[in-house]
């Protein structure tokens, strides 16, 4: 069940929220800090400051997948419109700024609606005020509601012939092969009948490059890592102690990913929950993977999801594409 909420920034911007947690997050940290190789969920990147240090992130110039992928919707925004064709929703999963959407909203025939759903609710009622007074004629419906989970869509004033699933900024990545397909199987099911999905890829490279990526020279994916660890402290009266712990980010050859770790630099108990969770001296946290595919890897994982690549587009160096499926 959602109730709307308006919102003091921007009335045409209605929230919608899920009243009824879909998992435990404090059963689900503890479990996880529990498992022979530690891991936390890149979900808890995301709470207001992660948000900005991820913007950040977007910003440096080691950092190439956004710029990339803006390159690209900038130079076939029309084309990708005209798949879309007339009066669609759009449906952005893990909204964040909206700034790849607002391109692809300028080149929209008439759109219905854009519905940013986003677990960051501050971040997302922001974004969305600010888009809708930025798109006055287009209905603003933003979704509080972790986005891998089905959830209920708002119904906009205008019917929509279509439902237009964005993903932008290659997110699918960091979902393991099994949680990627589950994913795109929600997908599947928002995109309903005649849906679609325009989805950020990111594809496979020399190392060296994505290694300079998730390493930053100003540390500043350093800070937004363990900025999750200072947002499990607050929010779940964990006792992490942040200068105990420093990023790496590897790439791991064989699984085609970067590994982004949290490292304990010394042998210490952390308590959370009630437990008791002991680290030994270079012990590591995963906090996600980000996966590289192939253009064939990736279109075989949308059709076992039930949908087909019609059309992709990459940048000259083919290090990132945009790609455009139907729902079958």
């Amino acid at each position: 069940m959602s109730k709307p909420v308006s919102t003091p920034e921007e009335e045409s911007a209605v929230l919608t929220e899920q009243d009824d947690a879909v998992t435990d997050d404090l059963a689900e940290i503890i479990e996880g800090l529990s498992r022979t190789q530690k891991t936390l969920s890149p979900k808890y990147f995301y709470d207001d400051r992660g948000s900005a240090l991820f913007e950040a992130i977007c910003e440096l110039p080691e950092y190439y997948p956004t710029r990339t992928e803006l390159g690209i919707m900038r130079a076939h925004a029309g084309d990708i419109a005209e798949r879309v064709g007339p009066r669609a929703s759009v449906i952005e999963l893990g909204s964040g700024s909206s700034v790849k959407t607002r391109i692809l909203l300028k080149h929209l025939d008439q759109p219905a609606a854009y519905v940013p759903v986003d677990i960051s609710r501050d971040h997302l009622v922001a974004a969305a005020a600010e888009l809708a007074r930025d798109f006055p004629a287009i209905e603003v419906l933003p979704v509080a509601a972790d986005f891998t989970h089905p959830f209920p869509l708002p119904s906009p004033r205008i019917p929509p012939l279509r439902n237009l699933v964005y993903f932008p900024g290659s997110t699918i990545g960091n979902f393991s092969a099994p949680a990627a397909l589950e994913l795109l199987c929600v997908m599947h099911q928002e995109a309903g009948d005649n849906g679609a999905l325009l989805i950020g890829v990111d594809l496979k490279k020399d190392p060296a490059v994505l290694h300079r990526a998730y390493n930053d020279s100003a540390g500043v994916t350093a800070e937004f890592n363990l900025n999750m660890l200072r947002r499990i402290n607050r929010e779940f009266g964990a006792d992490f102690d942040l200068d105990a712990f420093r990023h790496r980010a590897v790439w791991d050859e064989e699984y085609g990913r970067i590994e982004m770790r949290l490292v304990s630099d010394r042998a210490q108990t952390v308590r959370i929950g009630g437990r008791e969770i002991g680290f030994e001296p270079d012990e590591f946290i995963v906090t996600e993977h980000s996966h590289k595919y192939s253009p064939r890897q990736f279109g075989a994982m949308a059709e076992q999801a039930g949908f087909r690549v019609v059309d992709a587009w990459t940048d000259p160096k083919r290090w990132f594409s945009v790609q455009f499926c139907l729902r079958r």
